[in-house]
């Protein structure tokens, strides 16, 4: 990319990264808890509700392109300032948005642009930068399990603000929190980004064209997508899914605390197996074993511990795909880019989470059922498994400048 410069510290990178990467999808881990409440107090169906969220999410996947490209120029912590005031703004509007149109622009569009620049594309661009190869899917899944533990920790404190300050207020309470991204921002500063002297070896568009010409990347982006679908399904219409098949609230609470827990092991995992199994086959087997477990949740009967066994392996399952799939594409294409190219496999994530959350309130509202969407997630964690096979994860072979 450049001369060399003095790397940030591995302590602190892992650290505030991690710490941001808490914050942010912590807060974003338990919105499943505010669907019922808002949707009561406002008077809104359920698709009103899981419309802001699929904004939100496709929102998030167009401007993590842009937030990537800003933190690959001109280093992370800018963006990570900027998207932590947008979400705190975020926060506090979808507190007091009266409309469904308000809602979709503060709980869509102002949190989704605030994820993109404080998730993982943009800290994972950091530890590319500033971590070898040798170490890179390792610090990947250690910065993963470290945020994964901030949202087990995260889903109850969410539940009881919601119960003991009421909804409204515990947005605002939970705005306030993702201020101290801003401190964080400043542990994860990068001296030589966006200097003039910082030498590319290819423009953006080369890299844009290139990668989008790569049928491996093309596959990784497809996985992406099913990702993104099942995940964001999960975790905003599981909570209102028992509660209508008869269990507490606190079941649900449990549950999305269950998936952030075992998501510590499941992302650590992941990224250590990385440094030795092809990341390509690692894939492959954490889709498949989704689509299983989805499969045995939907078919056993239903009780409070069919729920937990259900959230702790999809909890394995969780963000496991993320360090594979951000080591794969910095190992083939380098890390000039990384940021930005994260943003665009993301942008597939979150074009899956859009349909998914999307399409999850849409048929509950026409069928009263969740069951065909439990189904479309299983078919698709099937061919996500299939289609990360064909993927080869050595270095791209590029045709030297011409004098």
């Amino acid at each position: 990319m450049s001369a060399t410069h003095t790397p940030i510290p591995l302590f602190r990178l892992l650290l505030c990264g991690a710490l941001v990467v808490t914050l942010s999808m912590g807060v974003r881990h338990g919105f499943g808890l505010w669907l019922q409440p808002i949707t009561q107090a406002q008077n809104w169906t359920r698709e009103t509700f899981a419309m802001g969220m699929a904004v939100q999410n496709l929102t998030w996947g167009c401007a993590g392109i842009f937030s990537g490209m800003l933190a690959d120029r001109f280093g992370a912590s800018r963006v990570l300032i900027g998207c932590a005031i947008l979400y705190a703004l975020g926060l506090v509007g979808m507190a007091y948005a009266d409309s469904p149109t308000t809602f979709a622009l503060t709980c869509g569009v102002l949190i989704g642009m605030a994820q993109a620049g404080t998730t993982y594309p943009v800290v994972y661009g950091v530890i590319g930068r500033n971590v070898g190869i040798e170490r890179r899917s390792w610090a990947m899944g250690m910065a993963a399990a470290a945020g994964s533990f901030g949202q087990f920790l995260m889903v109850p404190v969410e539940g009881w603000l919601i119960l003991n300050l009421g909804w409204q207020q515990a947005l605002a309470v939970l705005g306030a929190a993702c201020l101290l991204i801003l401190p964080l921002a400043i542990g994860l500063r990068e001296p030589h980004m966006g200097r003039s002297q910082v030498v590319r070896e290819q423009s953006i568009a080369q890299a844009v064209k290139e990668a989008f010409g790569y049928r491996s990347f093309q596959w990784l982006m497809a996985g992406y997508f099913v990702c993104g679908f099942q995940l964001v399904f999960i975790g905003v219409h599981m909570p209102s899914y028992l509660k209508d098949r008869g269990l507490s609230p606190e079941v649900a609470s449990y549950a999305l605390a269950l998936i952030g827990l075992f998501n510590v092991v499941g992302t650590y995992v992941a990224g250590t197996l990385g440094q030795r199994l092809p990341k390509p086959r690692i894939l492959s087997a954490i889709y498949l074993l989704r689509a299983i477990s989805i499969a045995l949740f939907v078919l056993a009967p239903l009780s409070p511990a069919s729920v937990y066994v259900f959230s702790a392996a999809m909890g394995m399952l969780w963000l496991s795909t993320v360090p594979p799939t951000s080591a794969v594409i910095a190992q083939i294409f380098g890390v000039a880019h990384l940021s930005m190219l994260a943003g665009f496999t993301f942008f597939s994530h979150q074009l899956g989470s859009f349909i998914g959350v999307w399409m999850g309130g849409l048929l509950y509202d026409r069928t009263g059922s969740y069951d065909g969407v439990w189904w479309c997630c299983v078919a698709l964690g099937v061919f996500a498994a299939l289609a990360n096979l064909p993927v080869r994860e050595a270095p791209i072979t590029r045709q030297p400048a011409a004098a």
